[in-house]
């Protein structure tokens, strides 16, 4: 293997450790709720067996021989000799995180790193070696494995006693039961079936072998036969057992041969075979000439291997479908392929423009095709960068037990809604607003568990983390039930700030929005969890970022609620295209509710007081001629577009509203990074540029520049 390819497979594997580290973060904090469920010790188990041989492989020596000890404490735990408790828990999570550190600087001689995982060694030992003498064998450890739930082949001989009829039992049904249970191949020995002048037909002489695949386990299969165990012979025997982790080219490899087949049934020796197979003829035909086994039993040990063939045939099938239908992409590949989807989206405007320009049938017909397919490109290109977010929600488990532990609280997680899904790059600049949300209600908002009881309230706190679609947003809900906001609290420190004056009446809204404020915190004491003020204001600077939006409600006593309004995607939105003079703009159509007129003598009636009464409301209006300073005279009627945000309605007047438009998002560089009522820019079929309305922002610098 040549350096490059070297290079490219450690970079498989520092990035498929990754993922491997998260799922054994997960399946470590589910089995603390659920010690005794032997799927996720499997699943613990195989992270690290898999980080494990994965790290020799690629020489990273220092985290294969460390995991190794790990693996060593979760083998004795799959094997049933030692049970899960938190200090085991507690010590793999600080062995994931010591990982953790490997990965990110593998080269690096960190002896701090080095002193902490021999700590951790040296505790797990401490486990492992007061176990050493309890380690069952490998003979043993294949029966437990198979007891249920790891897929395997039987070989069942049933032969049941003669007078089984007499009984009023059909053997039929039986072997009804076997089929359920999977795979079965069922064989008919005639063998015992005496003359006809001697046969009874009462009597039963016929012997079954049956071949049975299952995830069942043995005592699944000795249940079928319960109530004819004591009278019937019944032998039940492992022929091959699959494991989860085997690759196909390794299932190929285990397919049994005829004579194999033969020894473990007991059929023939070795000795036997290899005398057998000295002429050079198919084995079967030598030992039906030879005389050494009838026809009956060859033909029985064949169908034992077309079964275990087939069997095997499968696994393989199933694991290249497995493959084929998941493929590892790097994140600058979707990128690319996003920013050439958006150029097409852009190329086929000004087709479609030029096309009804000239109107020519077979051209706009063409235009029309292009449309729909970039179209269909465009949703599929979005979809393939759609991640659930149950996977970002998972990662604050971790951060729940460990910071309610140290903070003296006891706090159930509950996530729902993981299967909404996000662009990646929104979900990637979600995890600090998530955490400092996380951090401020273990912190301010649930109690410790004493105070709950005084309270009335069960000592275990709840945190709820929740997402669901609205349109084109995605909206997230961290929800807790401790003690709410103060609004008292909050009040004096506004004024202590100068961020309001004794006398003001603010609402509640009003009043919860200083807490994004830059350096605000309610914290008497500056601690390693809060007290800086600022993680709300990160919060929030971050959400904006996203074109997003915060929302608080609390009840003193309660709990509280903070929702955050997240777009879809941050590529490609779907756009109202309007124009004001000679300048476009585009407001984003989710933001949209409807659009109407804006007469003269309607604008002369609200008294420079940009108001327009809209069916009893009356909706203030932002003029964007005035406001962007459009050198130009308005046309008679004008139109306004109402948009709504945060539950409040808020209108844009523009001369016309050209419609719908598939909007391409185009950052507008480093120069303009300051220019806050304006998210970015687009290219217009004709070439031009519309310019983006950052509706939030827009609405928050024309209220505060009233009240300036």
């Amino acid at each position: 293997m040549s350096n490059d390819e070297l290079d490219a497979a450690r970079g498989v594997f520092l990035e498929e450790t990754g993922e491997l580290l998260e799922q054994l973060e997960e399946s470590l904090l589910a089995l603390e709720e659920n010690p005794d469920d032997q799927d996720l010790v499997g699943s613990v188990f195989r992270a690290l067996h898999t980080i494990k041989g994965s790290g020799a492989m690629f020489g990273f020596d220092r985290i294969s021989t460390f995991t190794h000890e790990v693996e060593t404490a979760f083998e004795l735990i799959r094997s049933g000799v030692l049970q899960v408790n938190r200090k085991i828990i507690d010590l793999t999570l600080g062995s994931r995180d010591i990982i953790r550190e490997m990965l990110d600087d593998p080269d690096a001689e960190d002896t701090s790193i080095d002193m902490r995982a021999q700590a951790i060694t040296d505790q797990l030992l401490t486990y492992t070696r007061a176990n050493d003498d309890e380690r069952v064998s490998p003979q043993e450890e294949t029966i437990m494995d198979v007891s249920g739930g790891a897929l395997a082949t039987w070989r069942i001989r049933f032969k049941p006693p003669e007078d089984l009829f007499t009984t009023g039992t059909d053997p039929g049904h039986l072997l009804d039961d076997l089929r359920e249970l999977g795979d079965c191949t069922i064989a008919v020995v005639t063998e015992d079936i005496p003359t006809l002048s001697e046969l009874d037909p009462e009597r039963l002489f016929l012997t079954w072998e049956i071949l049975l695949t299952t995830d069942k386990g043995k005592d699944s299969i000795e249940d079928v036969f319960i109530f004819v165990s004591d009278h019937a012979t019944i032998r039940i025997d492992l022929v091959e057992q699959y494991q989860e982790d085997v690759g196909a080219e390794d299932i190929i490899e285990r397919v049994h041969r005829l004579g194999e087949i033969l020894v473990s049934r007991g059929d023939l020796d070795e000795e036997q075979i290899l005398f057998a197979l000295k002429e050079q003829k198919k084995l079967g035909e030598i030992l039906l000439e030879k005389g050494m086994l009838s026809e009956t039993k060859i033909d029985l040990a064949i169908q034992e291997q077309e079964h275990l063939k087939k069997t095997e045939q499968k696994l393989q099938s199933k694991r290249k479908t497995t493959t084929e239908a998941s493929i590892r992409v790097t994140s600058s590949k979707l990128d690319n392929l996003v920013n050439l989807v958006g150029e097409l989206v852009t190329v086929q405007a000004r087709l479609s423009q030029e096309a009804n320009t000239r109107n020519d049938t077979q051209l706009l017909f063409l235009a029309e095709e292009v449309e729909r397919l970039s179209n269909e490109l465009r949703d599929n290109t979005m979809n393939i960068r759609m991640v659930p977010i149950g996977t970002t929600f998972g990662k604050f488990r971790r951060l729940v037990r460990d910071l309610s532990a140290e903070l003296g609280r006891e706090v159930n997680l509950v996530t729902r809604g993981g299967d909404t899904e996000l662009d990646k790059t929104v979900i990637e600049k979600l995890d600090d607003p998530l955490v400092h949300l996380i951090r401020n209600s273990l912190d301010h908002g649930i109690e410790p568990p004493s105070v709950r009881q005084a309270a009335g309230k069960p000592p275990l706190g709840e945190l709820i983390m929740e997402a669901e679609h609205s349109g084109a947003y995605v909206i997230i809900r961290i929800k807790d039930d401790g003690n709410g906001i103060d609004r008292e609290k909050i009040r004096k420190r506004a004024i202590e700030r100068n961020l309001m004056d004794e006398g003001d009446v603010l609402s509640d809204s009003e009043l919860y929005s200083f807490i994004f404020s830059p350096g605000f915190s309610t914290a008497q004491v500056v601690s390693s969890v809060s007290g800086r003020g600022v993680g709300m204001d990160v919060v929030r600077t971050n959400i904006e970022s996203l074109r997003g939006s915060v929302d608080v409600e609390s009840q003193e006593g309660e709990g509280t609620t903070v929702t955050l309004k997240i777009p879809l995607t941050l590529a490609i939105i779907e756009g109202l295209l309007s124009r004001v003079g000679n300048e476009s703009y585009i407001i984003p159509l989710a933001n949209v509710e409807e659009c109407v007129e804006l007469e003269e003598k309607a604008k002369e009636g609200s008294k420079d007081r940009n108001l327009v009464n809209l069916r009893g409301e009356l909706v203030p209006y932002v003029y964007l001629r005035d406001h962007f300073q459009v050198r130009s005279s308005p046309p008679e009627v004008e139109q306004i577009i109402i948009t709504c945000l945060d539950g409040r309605r808020t209108g844009f007047v523009v001369d016309e509203v050209v419609g719908q438009h598939q909007t391409v998002i185009k950052n507008l560089g480093y120069l303009y990074r300051d220019i806050r009522e304006i998210s970015g820019a687009t290219i217009l079929g004709d070439g031009t540029l519309a310019l983006i309305i950052d509706v939030s922002n827009l609405i928050s610098d024309v209220r505060g520049s009233k009240y300036n």
